[in-house]
């Protein structure tokens, strides 16, 4: 799999445009040697069922704006996943989770593109269950909160490949 770092045009140690290609998750600088490697982003995001429905959000920016993805962000720096999970949910949703609460779902990888880089990311799914479904207020990177049945979630309309190999999985996992 090869590497799309074309966003980055510049050393950022010297400041030429002698940045290579060095293997599928480096670039170097031909003029003064720095290198750097394009390790992993994590994500989170949040499994969230009421009732037999889960909880989809549209996406309000790109990339993917406007199809279905699960709550959840990116982890800060020195941040633990759970408190990551939280946090971008209280963000996006205005809602607030126990992070003690939380169960491991699940893991992934994705890309994502983003201002011309592709980030790999390795996405980590943590699930819960609510009696009934919370007052959700939705800001940040969400333009809507959008409750499904697993067998009525619309698969064309879902914002990455990862989404849907989670679906698929609990869809498996509800038989």
């Amino acid at each position: 799999m090869a590497l799309n770092l074309t966003g980055f045009r510049y050393c950022p140690r010297c400041g030429r445009s002698t940045l290579q290609a060095d293997g599928p998750k480096a670039v170097h600088c031909d003029h003064c040697g720095y290198r750097y490697f394009h390790n992993v982003a994590v994500a989170v995001s949040l499994l969230l069922q009421v009732d037999g429905q889960l909880l989809l959000t549209r996406r309000a920016r790109d990339p993917a704006a406007g199809l279905l993805d699960f709550p959840g962000g990116f982890v800060d720096q020195e941040e633990r996943l759970e408190e990551a999970l939280r946090r971008e949910v209280a963000e996006e949703l205005g809602l607030a989770v126990d992070p003690a609460a939380l169960s491991y779902g699940g893991s992934g990888h994705n890309r994502y593109r983003f201002e011309e880089v592709t980030y790999l990311t390795a996405d980590v799914f943590f699930s819960l269950e609510l009696p009934e479904r919370p007052v959700l207020r939705c800001a940040d990177d969400v333009a809507a909160a959008e409750w499904y049945p697993l067998d009525a979630i619309p698969d064309a309309e879902l914002a990455f490949p990862i989404v849907a190999d989670t679906i698929r999985e609990l869809r498996k996992a509800s038989c």
